[in-house]
């Protein structure tokens, strides 16, 4: 398998466990406030990335690595978590789809800011393409929303952006799945501290699925869907890699029908035919990059 699959299957896998983020992130924060959420899957990623790194005797990472290293910890572990977490208090799960769609062309502006990497013109247009079908079908769908909601989740996407271009960049150096509990393990002491001074929700008013979406965002969304995610990022190009992430919410989609008898419209299906003819043209186009 040449390096280009090898990371468009990686950054596939990632994307297939990102799906249920933000579902299982609205089941947590109907009985869970945002910010005791936002630190307590940190801290439980945390303390498995650090056991991982011991596990497996990883050297340290060099000190030029660690302002990068806090960056990817203030987007991805901190940032988007929180703020798309505050932002699905004030927003349905359908508006936030609106967003997730433009996280792609965040990271594909930010792999070229922080990654030197130089995509063909007709990839932007690929990438604006399906960004737009995303967001036209959200829409369609009668999301709604508050103007609160909507600065917080294009913030999170921001965000989020940057620390997946940082945490490609540095995953060339250090490897996908060392990036992330590295940034996890430099997060995890503070992310402790700060729960020593938040109020903690009594355990008898959690509900079985707040547990359950707090378990998944701790385990997949937190750790092991960054490590395919990152490993992708670095093998395939992280503009390109990226615009799997438009696949994500209609997989979200496609799992809430199989799992939970929801109806599949005729609008889906059409909105994941146009996204996936996108997503092969900015594939095609993204082999024509150059990166610096």
């Amino acid at each position: 398998m040449d390096r280009t699959t090898d990371g468009w299957l990686s950054g596939f896998a990632g994307v297939l466990l990102f799906s249920g983020s933000l579902p299982a992130t609205r089941l947590a924060v109907a009985d869970l406030d945002p910010l005791f959420l936002t630190l307590v899957r940190a801290a439980v990623a945390g303390g498995l990335g650090l056991a991982l790194l011991r596990a497996s005797r990883q050297a340290r990472p060099a000190r030029a690595d660690l302002a990068p290293l806090a960056v990817v910890a203030l987007g991805v572990v901190v940032g988007f978590p929180l703020l798309s977490a505050l932002a699905l208090e004030r927003m349905s799960a359908a508006r936030s789809i609106v967003f997730t769609g433009l996280l792609p062309l965040a990271t594909a502006g930010f792999a070229v800011l922080r990654g030197g990497e130089r995509p063909d013109r007709r990839f932007w247009l690929f990438a604006l393409l399906g960004s737009l079908c995303i967001a036209g079908f959200a829409l369609s769908r009668g999301a709604t929303s508050t103007v609160a909601g909507d600065l917080l989740m294009l913030a999170a996407v921001l965000v989020c952006g940057l620390g997946y271009a940082e945490g490609a960049v540095l995953s060339r150096r250090l490897g996908g799945w060392q990036v992330i509990c590295w940034a996890l393990t430099l997060a995890l002491p503070v992310m402790l501290a700060a729960l020593c001074l938040v109020p903690w929700p009594a355990p008898s008013m959690i509900g079985l699925p707040a547990w359950i979406g707090l378990g998944y965002v701790s385990l997949f969304s937190m750790l092991i869907g960054f490590m395919f995610w990152y490993r992708g990022l670095a093998l395939g190009g992280t503009a390109a890699v990226g615009q799997l992430q438009l696949l994500q919410p209609l997989i979200a989609l496609g799992l809430a029908a199989t799992l939970l008898h929801e109806a599949i419209g005729r609008g889906m299906i059409l909105a994941m035919l146009a996204v996936i003819a996108c997503v092969a043209g900015a594939r095609h186009f993204s082999t024509r990059s150059v990166t610096r």
